[in-house]
């Protein structure tokens, strides 16, 4: 079974699909984990994050197993993970890597799993919640980090990411047809997983019984 999560910074897809894969005993792979990896790769190499070419290379090198992601996770990434993505040329090299991860059953989440990664997944879910209660929440977990975080400074930075996913040229953030939408602006994660379990258990029904 292949479970596609798809939304805007901060939504709670990421907890949500580590949740799910656990829950179903599937691998994970945060695909926005790999992005970040290439902006981290270039910055450490000196290379500018609009070098085409740089970033390709760190994209074909790049190995998921070996990634930090509490280091990866940081609020200094953020904004180099967006540019990057942005790239058409590096999500063409990430895409067989993210596919040939998810063909025997996976949960993946990002921004184009379900439209592009895999538009033929079992299962899709667009989660998404209000601006203000994203940046709410992701202030909480920068402070937690111990990485000291404005509540005005997150919410317009959220904001700038959600206009540059949406309107980018190379697989923009969207949802697909056939996702499931899953706002989780009033849910805590506890109400926001049952949710999703009930998502993929309707699906699996509905094929059942076809």
């Amino acid at each position: 079974m292949i479970i596609a999560i798809d939304g805007p910074a901060a939504s709670g897809k990421g907890t949500l699909a580590k949740r799910l894969a656990q829950h179903y005993g599937l691998p994970h792979l945060d695909t926005g984990l790999l992005y970040r990896a290439i902006a981290r790769s270039m910055l450490d190499c000196g290379a500018r994050l609009d070098d085409v070419e740089a970033a390709v290379r760190a994209a074909r090198a790049i190995n998921p197993a070996s990634f930090d992601e509490k280091e990866l996770k940081g609020a200094s990434l953020a904004h180099a993970a967006s540019l990057v993505s942005a790239v058409p040329q590096v999500r063409a090299a990430l895409l067989s890597l993210q596919r040939d991860f998810g063909r025997a059953g996976a949960v993946l989440d990002g921004r184009d799993t379900g439209t592009v990664v895999f538009p033929d997944a079992d299962v899709k879910i667009f989660v998404t919640a209000s601006p203000e209660i994203r940046a709410r929440r992701r202030t909480t977990e920068l402070n937690q980090v111990g990485q000291p975080a404005a509540l005005a400074d997150v919410l317009a930075d959220i904001l700038r990411r959600d206009e540059r996913d949406m309107s980018r040229s190379a697989a923009p953030l969207k949802r697909a047809p056939d996702a499931h939408l899953l706002d989780t602006t009033h849910l805590d994660i506890d109400a926001a997983f049952r949710a999703a379990v009930d998502i993929v258990e309707a699906v699996r029904a509905g094929r059942k019984r076809g």
